[in-house]
Order: structure tokens, then sequence, then C-alpha cells
């Protein structure tokens, strides 16, 4: 399996979930082992894709420095992580990605219409070789272990009648990604967007870019795409958040009431355990599944 990046530059321009400002973004093609490196246009920064890049977790994954950052990655990053990219270099002209329809099935179709490009040398990916976990309590927990497949599985409880408990087991394939996680989108309550908004935050949220949700029930008029629509976006965030690491991985992901934050301690604790993980090439991994997913 060689590495990925797209056969052309593509842009598109769509609204920041936080400024409400439009946000032109450009994708371009890069070579062989460079990465996903971030660029703000508008501040001439470059922010290269690692857990060492992240500066905040609260609401959304953010990379960047004491000279800027970039808000809302993991949308985004998950439909990388789903097509294989290795190698891009993503560009915007302020401070978040454009939040589109709330899920990443626009990023998808992006990347479809730039088409995907293989390239010369071998993919590189993150093999589990033991077990590493972060938990709080016994009621949160996300952890990677060993597996010969990329797998997913998710826990969500929450004290709202159209949600309540969910869980969701998503083995990883592109086609898999595109047909079961590529289009739940991101969901939020109504008054903690009123509140949000009173702080200058959320100023693009929209049910045009998101679940509402009053305290019984979902005011889209449309209603879920999936009746666990939520759980299923939560799975789409953890793929996000993984990519975070710079490579796909082979290995089992469990959470339960996972969140961005303890997405980012768990890959920057796998990062730290040399034991833990081995950078594979794709072409001496014992099993063909991995490649036949991103078929």
């Amino acid at each position: 399996m060689q590495q990925r990046t797209i056969k052309q530059p593509i842009e598109v321009v769509g609204i920041g979930l936080h400024k409400g400002e439009p946000i032109s973004l450009r994708l371009e093609p890069l070579p062989e082992d460079s990465g996903i490196v971030f660029y703000r246009k508008d501040l001439a920064l470059s922010i290269p894709l690692s857990p060492k890049s992240v500066i905040d977790t609260k609401m959304a994954t953010v990379i960047g420095n004491e000279k800027g950052f970039i808000s809302t990655i993991e949308h985004f990053l998950s439909a990388i992580y789903a097509y294989g990219i290795d190698n891009l270099r993503v560009i915007v002209d302020g401070n978040e990605m454009p939040i589109m329809d709330g899920s990443a099935i626009s990023f998808c179709l992006l990347l479809d219409e730039a088409g995907i490009a293989k390239q010369s040398k071998a993919k590189n990916v993150l093999v589990i070789k033991d077990k590493v976990e972060i938990k709080v309590g016994e009621e949160k927990y996300v952890s990677l272990e060993p597996s010969s497949k990329a797998l997913f599985d998710f826990e969500i409880d929450f004290a709202h009648p159209v949600i309540g408990k969910q869980f969701y087991s998503f083995e990883f394939s592109t086609q898999n990604y595109i047909e079961e996680i590529s289009r739940a989108r991101t969901f939020g309550f109504a008054q903690d967007i009123q509140y949000l908004q009173s702080q200058n935050l959320a100023l693009g949220a929209s049910l045009q870019n998101a679940i509402g949700l009053d305290e019984h029930k979902v005011l889209n008029p449309e209603g879920l795409r999936f009746e666990d629509e939520f759980v299923r976006h939560k799975i789409l965030d953890a793929l996000g958040d993984m990519m975070v690491s710079g490579y796909n991985i082979l290995g089992r992901y469990t959470a339960k009431a996972g969140s961005h934050d303890l997405n980012y301690k768990l890959t920057t604790k796998l990062l730290a355990t040399p034991s833990a993980f081995e950078i594979v090439s794709a072409d001496r991994l014992e099993t063909k599944a991995f490649e036949k997913a991103f078929a």
C-alpha cells in the first residue's frame, strides 16, 4: 500500500463555527513523507500535524502556537483518516476550519473531487503493540489495544430523552466510513449554544450545521440522519483525533464518554510509550485486511 495525497489542488468556502465568518479552505498535494501540514494564509504560519501542536481540547481539537492557531480540525481530519491521506497542505485564511454541515461528508466530497493520488513510497502505519488507556474515574475512558483490524467502539450516556445510552461498534473501511459515519453531525443543546453565543463563541452555529436539542426533542425540522447519530458522530470525532498522531492506526479504539481531551491524552501517552506501538511499512503488515479497508 502506497502513500497518498490528492491529484490536484481544490478550494471551498464555508462558515466558521465560532466566529460565524466565511473561511476559505484550500487543499494542495505534497510529496512523500511530508505529512499533513496546516497553513494559516493570513499569518503565513505553518503548523505541522502532531499531538505536540495541540493547544486546546475543551470544545474542539485546536492546533497552533504563540503565533496563531487553527480550531475545529477534527471533522476534516476524520475524512483525511478515512481516505488514507498521508501528505497534504491544508490552507485556511482564519483561525478555524469551516464547519460545513457539522459532519465530514462535505470533506469526503471535496477529496473525491480532488482525486486521490498514490505515491511511490510505501505508507507507514501506526501498529498498536500494547494496550494504552486513559481513565477518569469509572465512567470515562479511552483506550487503544492490539487488533488485526482497525476497530472503533464507543459508548455514550446522556440524560436526554432523545439520546440516552448509545453504543456503536465500527469496523473501519473507507466505504463503511462513508456509509455509516461520515454524515453524522455534531450536536448541541440550545441552552448551551445561547450561553456560548453570549460569550462571542459558536456564532456560526445553526440547524444547518448541527443537531440542535432543547430539553425534550430534536429541533431540526428534518430530524436525525440515523437513530443513533450522536454516538456515530463521536466515532467520527475519534477518527479525526487519532489522525492527529499523523498516521492511520491498526488497533482497537474503545471509549466510554470519550472526548477530544481524552483522545489527545491518549495519543500523547501512546507516542510517549515506545513499547506500545511500532511504525510499520504497510508492505510489511502481516494482514492484508488493512490495505483492503482503503480499497
